[in-house]
C-alpha cells in the first residue's frame, strides 16, 4: 500500500527460489557466519560498529575469489604496498577479522 502510493510496483518473486539474487544471499551468509554470530552485542552502536567494520573489511581488504582474488575496492596502503618485505597483519575488530599485506 505504501510503495503504490509513492508509485512502485510490486514484483512478485516466484515461491521458494533462493537463487533470484545470489550475490545478497553470499553477503548475507558471509556476514553472519565471519561476524555477527561470533560476537556479543551490548545495543545498537555496537551492532552498528561491527557492521560497518565488516563491511569495510569486505570491500577493501577481503580477497574476493569471483573477480580474480582482488578487493573490489583496496586501501590506500593496500594498493602501495611493496611485494617484497615482511608480511604485516591488518585487524579489525580486535583481531576477528584480519587482512595481511
Amino acid at each position: 500500500m505504501i510503495f503504490k502510493a509513492i508509485g512502485i510496483a510490486a514484483c512478485k518473486l516466484p515461491p521458494r527460489s533462493p537463487n533470484l539474487n545470489a550475490f545478497a544471499e553470499r553477503f548475507v551468509l558471509s556476514i553472519k557466519s565471519e561476524c555477527l554470530d561470533r560476537m556479543i552485542y551490548f545495543g545498537e552502536a555496537s551492532l552498528r560498529r561491527a557492521v560497518t567494520e565488516y563491511i569495510d573489511h569486505y570491500h577493501a581488504e577481503r580477497l574476493h575469489q569471483g573477480i580474480g582474488n582482488v578487493a573490489p575496492f583496496p586501501t590506500e596502503q593496500a594498493r602501495n604496498t611493496p611485494r617484497d618485505g615482511p608480511i604485516v597483519c591488518h585487524e579489525r575488530l580486535g583481531g576477528l577479522l584480519k587482512a595481511y599485506h
